[in-house]
């Protein structure tokens, strides 16, 4: 679940969370609403400009999911995300575990077992 002292940043024209910041000393650290960093620590403006300028566009993006016991990530699409959780589908075709589509379900905040696949603009890799 979305920490508390996370302050959500809303999209203006229809209330869509991009994303939230994290207060740190010096300023606030700009985050997916899935809890990646996408930037270091920034001014406020600076940090929900980031967002705004990010958007939703990482929904677009491949990523790469660590599965326990197995040695290299599974390809995804992120499909659904919620203060609570996130699914993300296998979009994997060497991955013979699941069939393309199968769901996975996280937790958030995601504690690092996603990171942004190739050409990914999801953050700081």
């Amino acid at each position: 679940m979305i920490p508390g002292h996370w302050l959500p940043h809303r999209r203006e024209e229809d209330g869509e969370v991009l994303g939230h910041l994290r207060p740190e000393v010096g300023g606030h650290v700009p985050l997916t609403p899935f809890g990646r960093p996408v930037a270091d620590v920034l001014p406020e403006p600076g940090a929900r400009a980031v967002l705004d300028a990010l958007g939703l566009s990482y929904l677009a993006d491949p990523w790469f999911l660590e599965l326990p016991g197995r040695e290299e990530p599974v390809t995804v699409r992120i499909v659904e995300i919620t203060p609570e959780r996130m699914r993300v589908a296998n979009a994997d075709h060497g991955y013979e575990e699941a069939d393309i589509g199968h769901l996975f379900v996280l937790r958030v905040p995601e504690p690092g077992r996603l990171r942004p696949g190739p050409g990914g603009v999801g953050g700081r890799g």
